[in-house]
């Protein structure tokens, strides 16, 4: 794809879309939403751009590989889990920071576990997704 109009669309569409996958991120605590819908919504974001640019473009905009970030994820997800048991309390026991950051929500383990959620989710769609889109 040579498109002038997707090329130029996507510079202004794929920023917002990243900015709006991160206030999903942050916003699945007590409201829907979270990691999973958050990591769609990033790599959505950066499959458009491949789409408007192409593969090697998107990858070098996310300069990690996909697969690093799954890993990353991944870890996340079981540290946040295995935190309460390290600590003498249950699996997935939440724990909380009480550190009040203006326009963040409360930092713990819950948020520990959305974000790498946020990185799996992100990491196997664009596994799956950018190695099948042709390069122009």
């Amino acid at each position: 794809m040579n498109s002038f109009i997707l090329r130029n669309s996507a510079k202004i569409i794929v920023p917002f879309m990243l900015l709006f996958s991160v206030f999903l991120l942050f916003r699945g605590h007590n409201l829907p939403g979270g990691g999973f819908i958050g990591g769609l919504m990033a790599g959505a974001a950066f499959i458009l751009d491949a789409f408007a640019n192409n593969v090697a473009h998107s990858l070098k905009i996310l300069r990690f590989e996909p697969v690093k970030i799954m890993a990353t994820g991944l870890l996340l997800a079981v540290i946040s889990g295995f935190l309460g048991l390290i600590l003498g309390d249950g699996f997935f026991k939440g724990y909380w920071l009480n550190i009040e950051i203006p326009l963040i929500p409360k930092l713990g383990s819950p948020l520990l576990f959305d974000i790498g959620v946020y990185a799996l989710v992100l990491g196997m769609v664009l596994k799956m997704v950018l190695p099948n889109i042709e390069n122009d």
